[in-house]
């Protein structure tokens, strides 16, 4: 009798431990889903809640299912230590974010104080992961590329192909946009190739007229702008009111249709860097025709976000633990990471390895990968 009871109280003990295993975990998902930016927001949103569907699907991760909490740092830098706090506060130990390089940077200090593991599936600026690892901060990652590999990329190849040309160097004076404007600045350069202007604007301005009228007397053949789609697309509508007509090159910011919203017509022919294209990988199909039948096209960073989810439910298992610490050491094994954007590995910095791009061209509203 004594021992029946000592067995019952054994499995009671079993039941009640178990809801304990079994409770969800909650992933946030940390963007501009509000302001000029939104499109992005809207990206990582729809991306991470598809990836948490199909794994809460499939079984979750070790039999829990993943919820997503969503909040907005709209990029500003302020708003998003603000959220930082209050993810951390809340007890959620995994970020899928930050997207501008400027709020991401100061965010990480606080996720990295708080041992939480925040992984971008967006921000370039070298120095996310760069001063991570300078201060031991082992959690801080990205599911993305950086802006010294895309100014490697893009750099030389402007040298070549305008040698001899009028190329103007502009960016919106953020962490994002200055970073990669001098990463493909440098690049170019030493390629042999010097710019005729190098100028930062102010963003979020309206009216780009004297900017406008400079590039005409400087006749500018080529304007590499690192900044964001608002005053891209701007700067385009009103050159073109002017009848000045110039190459654009920018970096990924522009992949989104919200662009050609703003440029219309004289957005064609503008070209930006991405990395080479998710869309076409074949680990993507099945999550884009799900997408796609919600009602949402899976541009820009949407399957990065998708990744960022996968890598979190994969580093947890492969850790055996929901402990960030151990699950950011289980994705930087250097064993691959399957995810829609197709095998991924990391280095000791949390950053990704082997990055590859395509050079993308708009045309009548719609973007795609071009022959270099």
């Amino acid at each position: 009798m004594k021992l029946t009871r000592l067995l019952s109280a054994a499995a009671l003990g079993l039941v009640l431990a178990t809801p304990a295993l079994a409770e969800d975990i909650t992933f946030a998902v940390v963007g501009p889903m509000t302001g000029q930016l939104a499109t992005i927001g809207d990206q990582f949103k729809q991306g991470a809640q598809a990836a948490a569907d199909a794994i809460n699907a499939a079984g979750g991760v070790g039999g829990r299912q993943i919820k997503i909490a969503i909040e907005d740092d709209q990029c500003d830098p302020k708003q998003a230590v603000s959220v930082a706090n209050r993810v951390v506060a809340n007890g959620i130990m995994f970020v899928d974010g930050h997207a501008c390089s400027g709020s991401s940077i100061p965010a990480s200090a606080v996720y990295a104080e708080a041992g939480v593991v925040m992984m971008s599936p967006a921000s370039s600026n070298p120095v996310l992961t760069d001063d991570a690892a300078a201060k031991g901060w082992s959690t801080i990652m990205r599911l993305y590329t950086r802006d010294d590999a895309q100014g490697a990329f893009i750099g030389p190849w402007i040298a070549e192909k305008y040698k001899g040309k009028n190329v103007v160097v502009l960016h919106d004076k953020s962490a994002y946009g200055q970073g990669v404007a001098d990463a493909v600045k440098a690049t170019m350069n030493k390629g042999g190739l010097t710019e005729v202007l190098y100028e930062g604007i102010n963003a979020g301005e309206k009216d780009y007229s004297a900017l406008v009228t400079k590039l005409k007397d400087l006749k500018a053949d080529v304007v590499y702008f690192g900044g964001y789609h608002p005053e891209a697309g701007l700067m385009l509508r009103q050159s073109a009111e002017q009848n000045l007509k110039f190459q654009l090159i920018m970096p990924d910011s522009i992949a989104s249709p919200e662009f050609w919203q703003v440029a219309g017509p004289a957005g064609e022919g503008t070209m930006f860097v991405f990395p080479s294209d998710p869309q076409s990988k074949p680990e993507a199909k099945e999550a884009i025709e799900k997408i796609k039948a919600g009602g949402f096209v899976p541009e820009g960073f949407t399957l990065f976000s998708y990744a960022v989810i996968q890598a979190f439910a994969q580093g947890i298992e492969r850790a055996g633990s929901d402990d960030p610490a151990k699950v950011a050491e289980a994705l930087k094994n250097g064993e691959p990471i399957n995810t829609v954007v197709g095998q991924v590995t990391f280095d000791e910095k949390g950053d990704l390895k082997n990055a590859s791009y395509d050079i993308n061209q708009w045309h009548d509203g719609k973007y795609a990968p071009i022959q270099p």
